[in-house]
């Protein structure tokens, strides 16, 4: 039997709410006053990836808001809507639903890359950009394009071979959900640096997870991001993509890697810093792999407030 949605609604330093913006219903975690934070989960998560952060930037003097992004979670999960525009109008609109003219925003990996595509497309609405094992949208496509074809190590397109496999119709929807999302937990276990794998946070961390990836609806939705990336290369829309992308992000960028993260390459972030005009900062985790927010949150927040402040 499939979870209802409302399990993500998990108890905390925090208080659940459904907000409407850009024409669906998202929910959010939020806690804290001051300026606003908004938290952009990844591929395969959920708000709750964010629950070292809510507080430590709560308590540091932010309204900190982590979001169930389209199609994840407790959000609405429409049947269309996951392309690069309308998913950074859901990030616009929940700014200005949220009450607020401008925002830091803190993504991870997708969210990372939404971040930047927002700061591009709705410069007015951002404060700050933090990608989190997140690159820039023309970056990873600079860097697929680059390695395709080739057999060696540091290989983007290898690297990110999970979208690919994405393109196929319902057998990926399968393969994320057989024995109770089990593949969940093997994406973040291949992907995650060795010491977090042996702690019980991590064994919290891959339940919750797959609790959330058998939420009916989530599946597809999660995939149907990965299916308009590729695709959208091969029509129109993705011209026009990569023209509004060409903008230069002007606001202060921090980006935080993993040492041993097998997903965004050092490369692939190298060149994402291209399109950053402003204050750029590149910081890197060792023994961290892709998930710096869950598997160092100690270090994570630090660099976070410390970029903040700034």
């Amino acid at each position: 039997m499939r979870p209802d949605p409302s399990t993500v609604r998990l108890d905390g330093p925090w208080v659940h709410r459904d907000v409407h913006a850009n024409g669906i219903r998202l929910h959010v975690a939020e806690a804290g006053e001051g300026p606003l934070v908004l938290l952009l989960h990844g591929f395969a998560e959920f708000w709750w990836t964010w629950r070292h952060q809510l507080g430590a930037l709560a308590d540091a003097g932010y309204r900190t808001v982590a979001v169930d992004l389209r199609g994840y979670g407790d959000s609405d999960k429409p049947p269309r809507g996951y392309d690069a525009w309308t998913l950074a109008g859901d990030i616009g609109g929940l700014v200005k639903a949220l009450g607020e003219p401008r925002a830091h925003l803190i993504g991870h990996a997708w969210g990372g890359t939404l971040a930047w595509t927002v700061a591009a497309m709705h410069p007015r609405l951002v404060r700050s950009v933090t990608a989190m094992a997140g690159a820039h949208p023309m970056a990873l496509r600079r860097e697929i394009l680059r390695t395709a074809l080739r057999r060696r190590a540091n290989n983007q397109a290898r690297a990110l071979g999970h979208i690919f496999r994405a393109q196929v119709p319902i057998a990926p929807e399968r393969w994320l959900t057989r024995d109770d999302a089990a593949t969940v937990e093997t994406y973040m276990r291949e992907r995650s640096g060795p010491a977090w794998t042996e702690t019980p946070d991590f064994a919290n961390a891959v339940a919750r997870h797959r609790n959330a990836m058998m939420v009916r609806g989530v599946a597809h939705s999660a995939l149907e991001y990965y299916r308009w990336a590729a695709r959208a290369q091969l029509r129109g829309e993705g011209r026009r993509f990569s023209e509004a992308m060409r903008r230069k992000i002007t606001v202060p960028v921090l980006q935080i890697a993993g040492a041993v993260d097998p997903c965004v390459l050092p490369r692939t972030l190298t060149v994402s810093g291209k399109w950053a005009t402003g204050t750029l900062r590149t910081r890197t985790l060792d023994g961290i792999g892709h998930f710096p927010q869950q598997e160092a949150p100690v270090a994570t927040n630090r660099l976070l407030t410390e970029f903040l402040a700034g």
